[in-house]
């Protein structure tokens, strides 16, 4: 047999160097976001509709699978209704005209812009762009909430704790390795999209389908089989397999039976398919970028020179992998 000559080692090495992010400068964006936060609390609780319940850090740098090139963070607005029928389809107009308010002499109108679920702030000094989240509070004990889409005017059942909550047990079963396989890997999706401008994979189902992995015993300590066996799952199942949770809900509370292409279920809410509107082309793309991804290491694996072993793995997380 061949000599390995991509091993787990390099892995740790290259996410060090290319994929995780700098310590400083999470310090920074985190600094950025505390005086957001104290802002927002200060302007919201004077809103004659809403009152202020919390104010929680939520996204990537929270769970701890942000990666280096981070440009967002996210912040979650628990508001509490207090007319008997608000209009929730406004509630975005209503949380931008506050931050508005609060940054009013120091960020410009055109700073602010509304998403499907939150209102993005653009701070031109750092660069960072903060999503600020507003969640109608339901007055529970696990700061459950519904977001609202502004389009639809749907609600959607969600927890920022019970969610960080949901990665950090998955986290200390195994240390370190979890989250850094699933930053690995978002890494690769970020190559793929970069590749690809129609390439879809939210980095959520790219969290869920490593718990999953993780959940079944998959072995993630070693960098380059844990990616292995991502992709495998992937190809072997065609992502026509239903992914579940049974951390906060039992299975039965699932729809009774298949309604969409692929369906991986929100642990924190059974109605919620986080991949519903993924449509069977973007599946197979998922798919095929992932067969391509575990051809590559395969090869790599049994490469009998280092240069072709790297050029494989470059097929995998980009140009800027080398040894």
């Amino acid at each position: 047999m061949a000599e390995q000559y991509i091993k787990h080692s390099d892995l740790v090495s290259f996410a060090a160097d290319n994929v995780n992010i700098p310590q400083d400068k999470l310090k920074v964006y985190r600094e950025q976001v505390a005086r957001l936060k104290e802002k927002l609390e200060a302007h919201i609780k004077d809103h004659p509709d809403y009152d202020l319940v919390k104010v929680l850090h939520s996204g990537s740098v929270a769970k701890g699978t942000a990666l280096k090139t981070l440009n967002d963070m996210d912040l979650a607005v628990y508001v509490k209704k207090t007319e008997e029928n608000p209009d929730e389809e406004k509630l975005l107009e209503w949380l931008i005209a506050r931050l508005k308010d609060a940054y009013k002499n120091i960020l410009k109108p055109e700073q602010f812009s509304p998403g499907t679920h939150c209102v993005k702030i653009s701070f031109r000094g750092t660069g960072l762009d903060i999503d600020v989240s507003p969640i109608i509070y339901e007055e529970n004990e696990e700061d459950k909430g519904y977001l609202i889409n502004k389009d639809t005017g749907n609600r959607v059942l969600t927890s920022i704790p019970l969610h960080l909550k949901f990665l950090q047990e998955r986290k200390n079963k195994l240390p370190n390795h979890f989250r850094q396989s699933i930053r690995l890997l978002k890494w690769w999706n970020r190559e793929q999209k970069k590749l690809d401008t129609n390439f879809r994979f939210k980095s959520f189902m790219v969290e869920l389908i490593c718990s999953h992995l993780l959940d079944k015993q998959i072995d993630m300590s070693d960098y380059s089989i844990a990616m292995e066996e991502f992709f495998l799952y992937i190809v072997k199942s065609g992502l026509k397999e239903r992914i579940y949770f049974t951390d906060n809900y039992n299975a039965n509370k699932l729809p009774g039976t298949r309604r969409d292409i692929i369906e991986i279920f929100d642990p924190v809410n059974p109605e919620n398919n986080v991949a519903s509107m993924y449509t069977e082309i973007e599946r197979l793309k998922i798919v095929n970028a992932a067969h391509s991804a575990l051809d590559a290491i395969y090869e790599a694996k049994f490469s009998t020179t280092k240069s072709r072993a790297v050029e494989r793995w470059q097929e995998v997380l980009g140009s800027s992998f080398n040894l």
